[in-house]
């Protein structure tokens, strides 16, 4: 498990991007964190991995403190950051030289990732594109099966078809055992990924909840008008009229529609925290 405990972190004493931050995430999820670029999502996820320390309050995850990077720490943990920096090397020496550091590093597997992702072999990883190098570094975190998975931006670079094929081979990786926590601001590329959403904006955390605990508050639907319905949070026109998000008072089933959630949240942070009980 992962748990922040009352984190307050900032880049300047004067100025905290989070605030008494909790939240505890559990094994056999997939989490998708989303918020507006500068939220704190990069830098949560970097205190997470314990390359940024808290100003107050305590990360732990089972039963280690990141900040210590301690080797039993390490080689359950694996974080693809946003701006990555790989080596001139072949993909095979890459694999030799870090895959010893995963115990539970499985090569079949990560090959047959690179096969998913259409990855030609045999090239330098310097010479392969942006969105190449992002495809091997996410099959390499996938295959080192470790309990604890973090992923910061990992679809950009990614083109459409990519992207849908990231969605198959992550939710593939999950078992029981482990926590894969992605954090993007491009929000549909979490569509039928995720089972889990935590919205972070303004050093608070408005929404931590499951998908099906969302569409038990939330209704996702069209109205022919919004207007005068006290029950809608955020509306946009449509073919059909207004698709809406809306209280969910009659309790009908819904699919969710992340980024029409997450518009919600940021039109609506008070009366969502009012809907979800969060302080």
């Amino acid at each position: 498990m992962i748990h922040v405990d009352g984190v307050s972190f900032g880049y300047s004493s004067n100025k905290l991007l989070f605030e008494n931050l909790s939240l505890k995430l559990h094994p056999g999820n997939i989490y998708g964190l989303l918020g507006k670029n500068g939220a704190g999502k990069s830098s949560l996820l970097r205190n997470i991995a314990g390359l940024l320390y808290p100003i107050a309050g305590r990360i732990e995850i089972d039963g280690c403190e990141p900040r210590k990077r301690q080797p039993s720490f390490l080689q359950d943990f694996f974080l693809i950051p946003e701006e990555i920096h790989l080596p001139s090397v072949t993909v095979e020496k890459y694999i030799e030289t870090l895959s010893p550091f995963y115990p539970n590093f499985d090569e079949s597997q990560f090959r047959k990732y690179l096969r998913e992702f259409d990855m030609p072999e045999g090239n330098k990883i310097t010479d392969l594109s942006y969105g190449q190098k992002k495809k091997v570094l996410i099959s390499f975190g996938l295959a080192t099966n470790t309990k604890h998975l973090i992923m910061d931006e990992p679809t950009n670079g990614l083109d459409i078809p990519s992207k849908s094929q990231f969605r198959k081979v992550v939710s593939s990786a999950l078992d029981p055992h482990r926590i894969i926590l992605i954090s993007t601001h491009q929000v549909r590329d979490l569509d039928n990924l995720i089972d889990s959403i935590i919205i972070l904006d303004d050093s608070k955390i408005l929404v931590h909840h499951s998908l099906d605990e969302i569409s038990e508050k939330l209704r996702f639907t069209t109205l022919v008008t919004a207007e005068d319905d006290n029950r809608v949070l955020y509306s946009e026109p449509s073919l059909k009229g207004y698709t809406v998000v809306m209280e969910n008072w009659e309790q009908e089933e819904s699919r969710v529609d992340l980024e029409r959630l997450f518009n919600a949240v940021m039109n609506n942070p008070a009366r969502i925290r009012k809907i979800f009980h969060r302080p």
